[in-house]
């Protein structure tokens, strides 16, 4: 069975709205092997002066600075599916996902700079990203600007994630049809033919 690398951005951690739906899902039948790393619960250490002197002066890759940042690049290398559930923090994306970004998007290492601009130096990978937000940001009830989406779609293709998708859920009590709409990518998404690359 192909691995999922399953993110939790949400400081409610298990009693978030959005981790409960994957957990639900992840418990059926025919699930795939899942690496999981909640963002919230084992919190990444801030960036140093050490990991930024080591970005400047174009340090090994095996240098003690970038331990963690090897860490996450390889639990992202490892996998062949990566299921990101986040909140909408401010507009964006939250403060734990920006990090883990900070660390994985790394010049040389996940990405390089050619003439044309910066090219992902990893392997695309099917992507789902399940964003809640306790407002509206999306059709004719929108109360507040969508940065997240632009945002994280271009970060990760930066990495070299082309295939990436979102499933929204808005507002406090989301509606029923937006819950089975989620569900339902859900589903497709963990389905095991998608994660072997039988169906795009």
């Amino acid at each position: 069975m192909k691995q999922l690398y399953f993110l939790d951005c949400s400081p409610h951690r298990e009693a978030s709205l959005g981790v409960r739906q994957v957990r639900d899902m992840l418990a059926g039948p025919g699930a795939p092997r899942v690496r999981a790393r909640s963002l919230a619960g084992r919190p990444l250490a801030p960036l140093t002066a050490h990991y930024a002197e080591g970005i400047t002066s174009g340090a090994a890759h095996d240098d003690p600075a970038f331990a963690l940042s090897e860490q996450l690049i390889g639990e992202l290398e490892d996998s062949d599916a990566l299921l990101i559930s986040t909140p909408m923090h401010n507009f964006t994306v939250p403060a734990a996902l920006k990090l883990w970004l900070d660390y994985v998007l790394r010049k040389d290492r996940s990405f390089t700079v050619t003439p044309e601009g910066k090219v992902g130096l990893l392997r695309d990978r099917p992507t789902l990203v399940l964003v809640r937000s306790g407002a509206p940001f999306l059709g004719s009830e929108a109360r507040q600007p969508d940065f997240l989406t632009a945002y994280l779609r271009y970060a990760l293709s930066i990495l070299g994630i082309q295939d990436v998708r979102f499933v929204y859920l808005q507002g406090l009590r989301p509606r029923a049809e937006d819950l089975a709409q989620a569900r339902q990518a859900l589903a497709a998404f963990l389905h095991p033919a998608i994660l072997t690359g039988e169906l795009s």
